[in-house]
């Protein structure tokens, strides 16, 4: 919701005024447009819910772009995650095996989430107690660098397991 300014501010008897070269407190409504129009610079209601509300008068512009620049900031420190994929199948060997360990790490290592799954094909469903124990042995291999966000499930074909990385204390 864009906030209003000026004459858009309709039905208040008094605000809270704070800004910059601007005495604080709360003055009739009248008053405060007047010391905004002698600054030449903008009233801006900046919170409508307190009570009194809150304005402030600074040059709307430069308000606009500061805010957006925040928000830009705030976007940019949220982290994004990355899922990275590791597929076996039932019967993997051991140096496929620690082959894609390896690859675990080093995606944990860069922050990544992993989710590993064995994929089933045709009749090696039978074979659901090898993957259950192939996905064990890999999240107790991963101990050290990941946390285990979900335990293995059969979901149809795959049976998937999910881990996210340890946060590394320095």
């Amino acid at each position: 919701m864009p906030n209003r300014i000026n004459e858009k501010i309709r039905g208040l008897k008094e605000v809270r005024l704070v800004g910059d070269n601007v005495e604080q407190g709360v003055y009739s409504f009248e008053e405060a447009m007047r010391i905004a129009d002698q600054l030449e610079l903008d009233l801006v209601e900046i919170s409508p819910n307190a009570a009194p509300p809150v304005c402030k008068i600074v040059d709307y512009q430069k308000f606009l772009y500061q805010q957006k620049k925040r928000e830009k900031e705030q976007k940019a420190k949220a982290s994004k995650v990355i899922l990275k994929e590791i597929r076996f199948g039932p019967q993997t060997d051991d140096h496929d095996y620690n082959f894609k360990l390896k690859h675990a790490i080093e995606f944990l290592k860069e922050g990544c989430k992993v989710k590993a799954f064995v994929f089933f094909k045709g009749r090696s469903i039978l074979f659901k107690e090898q993957g259950e124990m192939l996905l064990a042995r890999f999240a107790n291999d991963l101990e050290d660098y990941a946390k285990v966000d979900q335990l293995p499930v059969l979901e149809g074909k795959r049976m998937i397991i999910m881990f996210s990385p340890k946060k590394t204390s320095k």
